[in-house]
């Protein structure tokens, strides 16, 4: 991996050793995303338990053979796509696995944000912007369970405002988890923090909260005025491929319109995007996830009675 580390090298969580300067994105006028296939997200098997008839607020994807797996942030089931769309339910949460303002438990929320494979296991992260947010999914052998994230502990000392872990993506033999940057007016900003992989592991087999090894800030630029936070990420060989939005609210709470998305890319030559919009229009993308030459980005409507939306997309240009 030769991506260029401008963060520090922590030996412990310390708040004067998060704001590295920055790596500053730029639009790079010879990339592009083209769609080359749409798929509306609903679910193909009968609905169970208190299941939505689509997958809503998909907020991460992940490719496994044959099958890919999204998450989302208001309902504990992982949606399954196939040739066909079916749901992996999770364990509920207050006796729920639904959470929507009207029936009065947004915030009871677990908010998964993220979804990444670590060899033969699945992990998907809470966004950490409330306590009860500070959990994770851990699924191995197709069983889902639900652990306590020492992982959080770190984070907020490290940025010294509540995390929204958005993404999460395994470099070499580090976890990088992606900080979107939109938590108030205390927040840093956009940050990567990186921990090793296996004291990642052993956290949530029970061990104590995993050393941190670096905070790397980001500035990923605006879209009118809206700053631009990052909402997932991929790696694919030498290159970590993200996600990032810019969303009017004020908070990691409460939605906002969204006046667009950008897809980039990080590795040695520095951050580069491209915007990525659906018939000219701005959208909110969610989730990038890759398999060869094949790459997928998920999007969130942010309104429940709609499905998400899959789309397999080309990168077009020196990426």
């Amino acid at each position: 991996m030769q991506v260029i580390a401008i963060g520090l090298v922590l030996t412990a969580c310390r708040r004067d050793l998060v704001h590295p300067v920055p790596r500053v994105s730029v639009v790079d006028p010879a990339l592009s995303v083209r769609i080359v296939g749409t798929r509306e997200l609903r679910y193909d098997d009968a609905p169970a338990d208190d299941r939505p008839h689509h997958v809503r607020a998909a907020s991460g994807i992940v490719s496994l053979p044959g099958r890919l797996i999204i998450a989302q942030d208001d309902a504990l089931f992982l949606g399954v796509v196939a040739n066909t769309v079916t749901a992996m339910t999770l364990p509920a949460v207050a006796g729920r696995r639904r959470f929507e303002v009207a029936l009065g438990n947004k915030l009871d929320k677990i908010d998964l944000e993220s979804i990444v494979q670590v060899d033969d296991e699945l992990w998907a992260f809470g966004s950490g912007t409330l306590p009860a947010r500070e959990r994770i999914v851990r699924i191995v052998n197709e069983v889902p369970a639900l652990v306590g994230g020492a992982v959080y502990a770190p984070i907020r000392a490290a940025l010294g405002t509540a995390p929204n872990i958005e993404g999460a993506a395994r470099v070499r033999d580090e976890l990088w988890l992606f900080h979107r940057g939109n938590t108030g007016p205390k927040d840093p900003g956009p940050a990567v923090l990186r921990f090793a992989t296996a004291a990642v592991k052993a956290s949530l087999d029970g061990g104590p909260a995993p050393p941190l090894l670096g905070v790397d800030a980001y500035n990923l630029g605006e879209i009118d005025r809206q700053p631009l936070g990052f909402t997932d990420a991929a790696t694919v060989g030498d290159r970590v491929f993200y996600l990032a939005a810019a969303e009017a609210s004020p908070n990691a709470i409460d939605d906002g319109a969204v006046p667009g998305s950008q897809l980039g890319v990080i590795d040695a030559r520095g951050v580069r995007a491209a915007p990525f919009l659906v018939d000219g229009k701005p959208v909110k993308a969610e989730g990038i996830a890759f398999d060869g030459d094949r790459a997928w980005v998920v999007v969130d409507p942010d309104d429940t009675e709609r499905p998400s939306t899959l789309f397999e997309i080309e990168l077009v240009g020196p990426w």
